[in-house]
This record gives structure tokens, C-alpha cells and sequence, in this order.
């Protein structure tokens, strides 16, 4: 017997079971996450629809969209067959809508004081954290859904571009996503839920009005050209508007989930320095 195949047949059945059982816990690690994340996630959508909260919110919201579509946006007077007055006026229709949904994904556990109690069960920050986002993203996601009739009227006055009104359902999302990764962010900074509300009203705010011409014009008066492109830079208008064109960049996809990724990670580190004190 040759010494390569004595090396083979010596070797320990146990370390080759255990060789093979290293992917398969990897995969359990990955699943048990996955099962965390789909629990919070189930407990904080059976928590929004176990009050009227949720559907006072959906009411207001297509009673909003639709005043704002047909009423300030003019909608039959353009002779248009598009959904063009229906998405102008959602980046500011979420500045206070969405933190409205998101005041209270933290500031409710830690004014209960229940975010002692989730975090010391058998959940990472992160997997609540994606949890509660996970969850309040369908939310809003299925409210913007149930305005599905605008364009089946749409498509009874005329002949849209489909694609164009995917596209505009697609940057709304992420638009709402944006504000709600934000209004996740101060959320954990305070437990008060009003304060909250006011500080993603803001920080919202900011992102619609940096890039706004006439912000921009007005301080470019006095600061420099590259940091007025600077500041510019955060605002959501430019990546919305040409989503809303139709045109699915990867370039404004990954402005918003950049800003997604940031605010939830922000929150994390918040998060983490309430348990850590």
C-alpha cells in the first residue's frame, strides 16, 4: 500500500463528518437570521394593522394622491395619457407621510422600554433593524399599490407608455424607502415620537431642497461652485425625476439604496450605543 493511500485511510471519520457539516451550520446561520428577520417583520405588520393606524394612513394617503393628481395636478386638462401629475407630487407627499409611518419603529420600543427586551432575545441589532424596515417598506409599498386604479383610468382615456409608469411605481418605492431609512434613523436617536417625526421632516427636507435651483442659486452667492455640487449631490430630485422619465439608471438605483444602506447602518450604531449604555 502505497503512503499516499495509508495518509487517505487514516484519516478520521469524524473530522471529514465535521468538514462536511461546516457549510451545512453556515446555511443554518443563514436561514435562523433569515427566520428572525421574517418574525419582526410579521410582528411589526400585525402590529400596524391591529390599530386603525394603518388604514387612517392608507385612507389619507390615496385621498391625498388623488387631490393632488386631479385637483392641483390638473390631471384631465393635460390631454395626456400619463401618470406624470400623479408622481411629481410624491417626494413631497412622503415628507410627511412616510416619518409619520417611521416615528415609531424606535421611539414606541424604547419609550415601552421593550427594546431592552428584543435585543436580549436570540436577535442581532441588524436583523431587528432590517426586520422593522422590512416590514414598514411592504407597508408603504402596499399603499401605493391601491392606487392602481389611476392607471386603470389612465388606460381607459388612452394609450400610455406602461414602461414609463413601472418605472415611475419603481422610483416611488425607493423614494419612499429613502425617507422611511431616515425617518428609521431618528427615530433610534429619541424617544419621544414627535421629535422624531420633526427631525425626518427636516432631514428630508434637506434632501428634496439641495438640489432645488433656486437653493442652489441662492448659495452659490456665496459659497464656492464645488460645494454647492456637493451638497447637490444629496438630493433626491435629480434620481426621481429621471426614474420618473422612465429611464431605470443603475447610477440613481444606487443613490437610493446607498442612502438606505447608510441610514439603517447609522441606526445600528445608534441602536447599539443604547445597549452598550
Amino acid at each position: 500500500m502505497s503512503a499516499s493511500t495509508q495518509t487517505e485511510a487514516t484519516v478520521p471519520p469524524a473530522a471529514a463528518s465535521a468538514a462536511s457539516a461546516a457549510p451545512a451550520q453556515g446555511l443554518g446561520r443563514h436561514s435562523h437570521a433569515l427566520d428572525n428577520i421574517i418574525t419582526i417583520a410579521k410582528r411589526e405588520i400585525t402590529g400596524y394593522f391591529a390599530s386603525p393606524v394603518a388604514y387612517v394612513f392608507i385612507v389619507i394617503f390615496l385621498l391625498l394622491a388623488g387631490f393632488f393628481t386631479f385637483m392641483v395636478g390638473k390631471f384631465f386638462d393635460r390631454h395626456e395619457a400619463s401618470l406624470s401629475s400623479f408622481f411629481v407630487w410624491h417626494p413631497w407627499l412622503y415628507l410627511f407621510l412616510v416619518p409619520a409611518v417611521g416615528m415609531r419603529l424606535w421611539s414606541e420600543e424604547r419609550r415601552l422600554g421593550t427594546i431592552e427586551l428584543l435585543l436580549t432575545m436570540p436577535v442581532t441589532a441588524w436583523q431587528a433593524i432590517v426586520g422593522k424596515f422590512a416590514a414598514s417598506w411592504a407597508f408603504l409599498a402596499l399603499a401605493l399599490a391601491l392606487t392602481f386604479p389611476m392607471v386603470i383610468t389612465v388606460c381607459y382615456l388612452g394609450k400610455p407608455d406602461l414602461g414609463v409608469m413601472f418605472c415611475g411605481y419603481v422610483g416611488s418605492v425607493f423614494l419612499a424607502g429613502a425617507y422611511l431609512a431616515i425617518s428609521c434613523m431618528t427615530s433610534a436617536i429619541t424617544r419621544n415620537q414627535v421629535i422624531s417625526f420633526i427631525l425626518s421632516v427636516v432631514a428630508c427636507l434637506f434632501l428634496i431642497l439641495a438640489g432645488w435651483p433656486p437653493v442652489t442659486e441662492l448659495f452659490s452667492q456665496w459659497a464656492p461652485n464645488w460645494l454647492v455640487e456637493f451638497v447637490a449631490g444629496f438630493s433626491v430630485m435629480p434620481h426621481f425625476e429621471s426614474v420618473q422619465r422612465g429611464v431605470l439608471d443603475s447610477r440613481d438605483l444606487t443613490f437610493f439604496l446607498s442612502l438606505i444602506v447608510f441610514s439603517l447602518f447609522t441606526t445600528g450604531v445608534i441602536i447599539r450605543s443604547h445597549r452598550a449604555g
